[in-house]
C-alpha cells in the first residue's frame, strides 16, 4: 500500500462506518509534538483544534508521556470497585480547584458519560425527571445526553428521545433568535425560554444543563451575566443548575472555569476534554447534599473504566503542568493576542462576520454579507482548505464557523504564523476587502 494519506484513506473508506471519520479527506497523521501534527508524508500542520479539543497541553508533552509510561508499568487498570492512590489524589485535586460546595467526584472516561451521569444524578437528587437545555447545545451521544442535545442532525431518524426534555433559545447575540440586542434585551432568550417551559412542563422539572460557551454550536458565547440569570430562573423553579465544562474547564477561557465570569457556581459540573491531556478522562462533581440525596434515592453509575489509575495519573500531570506553566494566564494572554489578530483580519475581509469567544476558545463566523449574516459555507470550506494546504488545521462547525482552539502551550510565533496563513487564504479565496 502506498504510504500516502490518499493510500491510507482509500483503505479507511472501506473499513470505517461513515459517522465522523469514515468519509474524511483530511491527511492521515503519523506523529505530533506540541502544537504540530505531522502526516504520513512528512508534512507539518499547526493543530488549531488541540486534537478533538483534548490536547490541552499540546501533543506529546513530556510530563504526559512520563505519566503514561509510569502508570502503564505500575498500574493501568483495576476492578471498578477498587481504588488506587492516584485516583483518590486526582479527585482531591479537582475539588481543590472548585468552589467549596463542590466536593463529591465521579471519575469517568468521556464527556458523554459525565453529562449522562450529571443528568441522572440530578433526577435522582430531585426525584423529578424533566430536563431543560439550550438549543444548539451539545452534551454527548449517549441516550440521556443526546436527548438534551438540540441539534437536528444529531437527533433525526432515531425515534422518540427521552421524555421530558425541553429546549430554550440559544443565547446567540450575533444571530439572536428573538431579534433582540444585548443588554437592552435583559437576557430575554432565557426568560422567554423558561416561560415556554412553564407552559409545557408537567411539574417535574429537575435541572437545566448548559455550557459556558456553546462550542459545537459555532462557538456561541452567552452575554455577560447570562449564566447567573439561567441559574436564578432554575432555582426559582426548584431545579438544579448543571454546567457542562467539557470544552471550557481547566483554563481554556483564561479562567480556571467558564462559570467564573458570571459568578454562577453550578450544583453539578461535568468535565472531560481539558482534563485528560489527550487521554479519555472525565468527571462529574457535585455537593455533599446532592450526592447524599442521589445516593439515598439509589443513584448508580457504573462502567468498565470507572476510576482508572492510568488516566488518573495523566490527569494529575495535566493539573501540575497547568499550575507550573501558568497556563490559565497563558490562555488569557495568548487568547487576547490571537483574538486581536483575528479582529484585524475581520476589518480587512468582509467574509468574516464575527469573531467571538474568550481565551483560547474563539469562533470565526463566515458570512455572505454582514447585513443578512447568511452563512458563507462554500467560501468557508475553500478558506479552510487553503489553510490546510498551507499547514494550518482549523475545524469548521455548522459549515461556516471556525472553532479556533490551539493548545494552551501554543507559542506567539506559531500564532503569528497561523494568522499569516489565514490572511493568505482569505486573500486567495476572495474574502473581499472590507
Amino acid at each position: 500500500m502506498s504510504e500516502t494519506s490518499k493510500g491510507w484513506l482509500d483503505e479507511a473508506r472501506a473499513l470505517f462506518v461513515r459517522s465522523f471519520t469514515g468519509d474524511t479527506d483530511l491527511p492521515v497523521i503519523a506523529s505530533a509534538r506540541g502544537a504540530t501534527i505531522t502526516d504520513v508524508e512528512g508534512k507539518d500542520y499547526l493543530d488549531f483544534s488541540s486534537g478533538q479539543m483534548c490536547a490541552t497541553l499540546g501533543h506529546g508533552h513530556p510530563r504526559i508521556v512520563d505519566a503514561v509510561r509510569g502508570a502503564a508499568e505500575r498500574l493501568a487498570h483495576l476492578n471498578s470497585a477498587m481504588l488506587a492512590p492516584d485516583v483518590i489524589r486526582l479527585a482531591r485535586r479537582v475539588t481543590e480547584l472548585l468552589p467549596a460546595p463542590l466536593r463529591r467526584v465521579l471519575l469517568l472516561s468521556t464527556g458523554g458519560e459525565s453529562t449522562e451521569a450529571a443528568i441522572r444524578m440530578a433526577k435522582k437528587a430531585t426525584g423529578k425527571w424533566e430536563i431543560v437545555s439550550l438549543a444548539d447545545g451539545f452534551h454527548g451521544s449517549t441516550g440521556i445526553a443526546l436527548s438534551s442535545t438540540f441539534m437536528p442532525k444529531r437527533r433525526g431518524g432515531q425515534g422518540p428521545m427521552m421524555p421530558g426534555t425541553h429546549a430554550i433559545f440559544a443565547p446567540n447575540c450575533y444571530r439572536c433568535p428573538l431579534g433582540e440586542t444585548f443588554p437592552r434585551c435583559e437576557v430575554k432568550c432565557a426568560r422567554v425560554g423558561f416561560e415556554m417551559v412553564d407552559r409545557q412542563s408537567v411539574g417535574e422539572l429537575a435541572a437545566v444543563i448548559a455550557e459556558p460557551i456553546q462550542a459545537a454550536a459555532g462557538n456561541v458565547e452567552p452575554p455577560p451575566g447570562y449564566l447567573g440569570v439561567l441559574r436564578d430562573l432554575a432555582r426559582e423553579r426548584g431545579m438544579l443548575f448543571v454546567l457542562d465544562e467539557a470544552q471550557t474547564g481547566f483554563g481554556r477561557l483564561g479562567d480556571m472555569w467558564g462559570f467564573e465570569r458570571d459568578g454562577a457556581v453550578p450544583d453539578i459540573v461535568a468535565v472531560s476534554k481539558t482534563l485528560g491531556g489527550g487521554l479519555p478522562l472525565a468527571a462529574t462533581i457535585t455537593t455533599d447534599a446532592i450526592e447524599g440525596r442521589a445516593h439515598d434515592a439509589g443513584f448508580w453509575f457504573y462502567t468498565s473504566h470507572l476510576n482508572e489509575p492510568l488516566p488518573a495519573a495523566v490527569g494529575l500531570a495535566v493539573l501540575d503542568v497547568i499550575a507550573e506553566e501558568k497556563l490559565v494566564d497563558a490562555a488569557r494572554d495568548k487568547g487576547a493576542y490571537l483574538k486581536h489578530g483575528l479582529l484585524g483580519l475581520m476589518k480587512s475581509f468582509e467574509v468574516i462576520g464575527d469573531v467571538r469567544g474568550r481565551g483560547l476558545l474563539l469562533g470565526v463566523d463566515f458570512v455572505e454579507d454582514r447585513v443578512t449574516k447568511a452563512p458563507a459555507e462554500t467560501r468557508a470550506a475553500a478558506i479552510t482548505r487553503r489553510c490546510l494546504e498551507r499547514g494550518v488545521f482549523l475545524q469548521t462547525l455548522r459549515g461556516h464557523v471556525w472553532r479556533v482552539a490551539p493548545p494552551l502551550t501554543i507559542t506567539y510565533p506559531e500564532i503569528d504564523r497561523a494568522l499569516a496563513v489565514i490572511e493568505d487564504a482569505l486573500t486567495a479565496v476572495g474574502g473581499r476587502a472590507a
